[in-house]
């Protein structure tokens, strides 16, 4: 079995978020790593179709804080069922 099948819809849809935000800001895999205090391996995991690293709350917060954004920016207004 694949990993990308444990990947639910609205955590594909925080990374692919975090992704557009990382290359809109012209920033490295190791650049968000950094912000987040993690490895670069864990970023590139999380953008890989083939792993499943996830990010999780502590993530979207750091994230959020760094970029001046809310946390809710990095969800979709609706749910994804």
């Amino acid at each position: 079995m694949k990993d990308q099948e444990n990947i639910g819809r609205i955590e594909q849809y925080v990374i692919d978020y975090v992704r557009e935000l990382r290359v809109s800001n012209n920033l490295l895999q190791e650049d968000i790593a950094t912000i987040l205090g993690t490895t670069k391996a864990f970023i590139s995991n999380a953008e890989s179709t083939n792993h499943r690293a996830k990010y999780n709350l502590k993530h979207i917060d750091k994230l959020a804080q760094h970029f001046n954004l809310s946390p809710r920016d990095f969800l979709p207004e609706k749910t994804l069922q």
